[in-house]
């Protein structure tokens, strides 16, 4: 079984830093995509940062510049490093895996999600 455990969240003033880590656990053959999503009360979940399997990566408009994602392939880890910090960055941040298992069944995963709120 596989799943995909966050941590890092929390309660920051605006401007500060938080980081976030993901890592995926399991029966997983291989991974295609991993990173991160967002979702504000009332909105939709966001695209935040995702890495390819090649290692390009994909970045939402609203944080290109503050957020930083990485990754470290050998413990199935993605980090998310979150600088300069804005009140409209509070939300719920999930960590997604589009991910091949054991079974080679392909599918997407997503962690239980970390409360990331910034005050102003």
């Amino acid at each position: 079984q596989v799943q995909l455990v966050e941590s890092g969240g929390g309660l920051v003033e605006a401007g500060g830093s938080l980081r976030l880590s993901c890592s995926a656990s399991g029966s997983i053959f291989s991974i295609n995509r991993m990173g991160w999503y967002r979702q504000a009360p009332g909105k939709q979940r966001e695209l935040v940062a995702v890495f390819s399997h090649s290692g390009s990566i994909n970045y939402a408009d609203s944080v290109t510049g503050r957020f930083t994602i990485s990754r470290d392939n050998a413990k199935r880890t993605v980090y998310l490093q979150m600088n300069n910090l804005k009140p409209e960055d509070t939300a719920v941040y999930y960590c997604y895996a589009d991910l091949v298992d054991s079974s080679y069944f392909r599918n997407d995963y997503w962690g239980h999600g970390t409360q990331v709120t910034v005050s102003s």
